[in-house]
């Protein structure tokens, strides 16, 4: 049998409603139950809503109580022309995670939630318009890299008002005011094409408060004649052009080797459980080492960001689940532990995770020192450099989402 147990997110696990029973102990009810009609298969969460298990390219969203919400939705054009902006978008990830990562609403830091698509790709269903999405909406990151090193190019048609729709329609967008919702669109054909209007599309989404930016893969100029400027000022959001075929300067620096090793240890202070915890921590090592082969920088600033709030792995890590409240470990049934704590006490289980904690703490600190050192270094090698003035994707995405962020009472330090 495959249960998984999700608390919700309002739901406090150490609280119990007017049945006298907590969360937890509701899910072992159902999960018993369950048992007995033979069910399997199943995902089952405290307010006992049943869905199908998602394929590892989809993930459940459990944003924190309250937590302000940075969402964004990445739309990049995979056909023939686009792998530069396809490299730029893998290997700038981490850098903007980081940039997001300083950012507070009330002093509080707000959840980033990221989501993927693709489409202009033959290789895709011509019935789904040359669209796919690669990841909902997830605050599981090592998910976004994973989608981002799966892409490949293939000649097709590009259709902009059908994939702005898509994911408007498709993704679990957040009804709050107080949230960031954007969509950012690339490509480098007319914006115009396709059976879905881009004027519709992009009403649809003013509806819901989503901005859509988009970001043209050429002159600028060109990008405003077909199409993609006044996609941008209809919805409200940033126009920009990028040079995709400039190359992403990868800088090692003398800190990248030691941050190396660091990111190795911390991946051991993360304990899986449940049903996609083993996958989960298989992902973490494998964008570790799709990092690394792009570089050690690469994998400097990969391990920067998992130093940060952003990188939250609550629902697969027992370390992030009980930090944040979401599991009560006494309740997590056997066969979901790790096997070093199959058997323990409860004070043991605690014991255990409160050790795998402490030893995450100091190793972030650690790399978050060495890191500080290494973007001194950088930034001086940059300087020396004369870095060219075309603009890269992350430098796009930062400024549209800090412009739209201050408008919403968000601060980026």
């Amino acid at each position: 049998m495959n249960i998984v147990f999700r608390p919700t997110p309002s739901s406090s696990t150490s609280s119990a409603d007017n049945t006298g029973l907590t969360p937890f102990r509701k899910a072992l009810l159902a999960t018993a139950m369950l048992a007995c009609c033979g069910f399997s298969g199943l995902v089952w969460s405290a307010e006992t809503q049943v869905e199908n298990v998602q394929p590892i390219t989809q993930a459940v969203t459990q944003p924190a109580i309250n937590a302000p919400r940075i969402q964004l939705a990445i739309l990049l054009d995979t056909s023939s022309s686009m792998d530069g902006l396809i490299n730029q978008t893998r290997n700038q990830l981490w850098k903007m995670v980081d940039e997001f990562s300083k950012a507070k609403k009330n002093g509080v830091t707000p959840i980033l939630e990221v989501a993927v698509y693709e489409y202009g790709n033959d290789g895709l269903s011509s019935q789904n318009g040359y669209i796919r999405q690669v990841t909902g909406l997830t605050r599981e990151l090592d998910r976004v890299s994973e989608a981002l090193f799966s892409l490949t190019t293939n000649g097709g048609d590009e259709f902009c008002g059908y994939a702005i729709n898509s994911a408007v329609k498709q993704l679990q967008w957040s009804q709050s005011s107080n949230d960031i919702r954007a969509i950012f669109i690339a490509g480098n054909e007319p914006f115009t094409q396709g059976p879905v209007s881009f004027r519709e599309a992009i009403a649809l989404a003013k509806q819901k408060d989503i901005t859509v930016n988009t970001i043209f893969a050429g002159a600028y100029n060109e990008g405003g004649e077909s199409g993609w400027r006044q996609g941008a000022q209809l919805a409200g959001g940033n126009y920009m052009s990028i040079d995709q075929d400039q190359q992403v300067a990868q800088i090692e620096a003398p800190q990248d080797k030691e941050i190396a090793i660091l990111n190795a240890r911390l991946n051991e202070t993360y304990v899986p459980y449940g049903a996609g915890g083993a996958a989960a921590s298989k992902r973490q090592y494998e964008q570790d080492a799709n990092s690394q082969n792009v570089s050690l920088g690469l994998l400097a600033q990969r391990a920067k960001s998992k130093a940060s709030v952003a990188y939250d792995n609550a629902s697969w890590d027992l370390v992030d689940a009980y930090e944040a409240g979401d599991v009560a470990l006494e309740e997590v049934e056997a066969e979901a532990l790790p096997e070093p704590m199959v058997g323990m006490s409860k004070q043991e289980k605690e014991e255990y995770i409160e050790t795998k904690k402490t030893e995450r703490k100091v190793l972030q600190d650690k790399i978050k020192a060495l890191s500080d050192e290494r973007d001194v270094y950088i930034a001086e090698e940059n300087r020396k450099a004369a870095k060219s003035d075309g603009n890269t994707v992350d430098e796009a995405l930062i400024s549209a989402i800090r412009k739209q962020g201050e408008q919403k009472a968000f601060e980026f330090k």
